[in-house]
């Protein structure tokens, strides 16, 4: 079983920076055989698809919301994945989940995720 565990979440400004961590954790499992994903999800909202990253690192998709200001990158030789984010608007606030399929590549659907985190907050709130 594949655990997933968020960091990096708090208060920010508008137009401020956060960078968001997923330590990835099992037993037997190869972190290089993992597509992962960054979800959110707002009060009384869907979980939406912010970026995802294939298991080779060379393919990456993001929402149409993120508009150049996230990037993902995945560190495999410290089973981390990461969510670089600029500018941030308060229509960013959210809960942001990390996820992870056994696959070379998926996209931002959230039925093609089957391990998921708990986890961080991000409000963006002057």
């Amino acid at each position: 079983q594949l655990q997933l565990v968020e960091s990096g979440g708090g208060l920010v400004q508008p137009g401020g920076s956060l960078r968001l961590s997923c330590a990835a954790a099992g037993s037997s499992f190869n972190m290089d055989d993992y597509t992962f994903a960054w979800f959110r999800q707002a009060p009384g909202g869907g979980r939406e698809g912010v970026s995802s990253i294939s298991a080779s690192g060379r393919s990456t998709y993001y929402g149409d919301f993120v508009k150049g200001r996230f990037t993902i990158s995945r560190d495999d030789a410290k089973n981390r994945v990461y969510l670089q984010m600029v500018d941030l608007k308060p229509e960013d606030t959210a809960r942001y989940f990390c996820a992870a399929v056994y696959s070379s590549v998926r996209g931002l659907s959230r039925h093609e995720y089957d391990h998921w985190g708990q986890g961080t907050q991000v409000t963006v709130s002057s």
